[in-house]
Parts: C-alpha cells; structure tokens; sequence
C-alpha cells in the first residue's frame, strides 16, 4: 500500500454547538492519509492513474466550506466517507484540528481511521 497525503488543508466553514459559533466561520485543518497504489500512475506517469491530491482537497473544500456542522465527529465521518466512495480510497486516516476552540489549548480535534488499511510488502514480512 502506498499513501498519498494531504497535510493542514485550511478551510473557513461555520462549525460549532454555541449560537456565537453559528453566526461566525471559523476554521477548521485537516490532515489526510489516503491509501492508492501509485505504481500504474508512476510507470505511466498519467495522472488519470494517480489519486489527485488537488481534485481531493478542492473537493474538500467545496463540501466543508459549504457545511455548517454542530460537531467535528460529524464533518470527520462525512469526510471520510467522501474521501473512499467518490476517490475509490479504501482506506483513509483523517486529523480534523478546530484551532481556537479552548483558549488554553492551539486547537482540539480527533482522529479517525476509516476503511481497511492494506500492509504493504516491508510491513507484511
């Protein structure tokens, strides 16, 4: 298996349970790993064979920045399964960070892992 990634996709959208959080955008990062097999883009060097990182978080961006979600478990879930039916990735980790959430803290989020992770070959020996 081989991971085709995404790191701090920044994205303005309306996200939150309190009424302050549904009147502002706020911005929430994603980080993504995205299981794909790069050997056919690679040896053809086509990107019709490649997992577009760029059609990905365009995507992404469209979807979230569209949304208004009261709870980040809810925009991860819909991500991920964005993410595996329409780019056909088996396998997605996805870090949602809500930067600002607790003034204490640099942000808060959570992590998921979606879909069945294939070891590649140095893994499985």
């Amino acid at each position: 298996m081989d991971i085709v990634f995404i790191n701090d996709l920044r994205i303005d959208t309306i996200i939150g349970i309190y009424d302050w959080e549904r009147q502002v955008r706020q911005t929430v990062s994603l980080d993504l790993e995205m299981s794909t097999d790069i050997r056919k883009a690679a040896e053809t060097d086509d990107i019709q064979y490649a997992l577009n990182y760029k059609s990905v978080a365009m995507r992404l961006v469209e979807f979230i920045g569209g949304s208004e979600f009261q709870l980040v478990e809810t925009m991860a879930e819909q991500v991920c399964e964005i993410v595996r039916k329409e780019f056909g990735v088996a396998w997605v980790k996805l870090t949602l960070r809500k930067p600002g959430a607790l003034r204490e803290s640099r942000d808060v989020g959570l992590i998921i892992e979606r879909g069945a992770r294939v070891p590649s070959v140095s893994e499985s020996r």
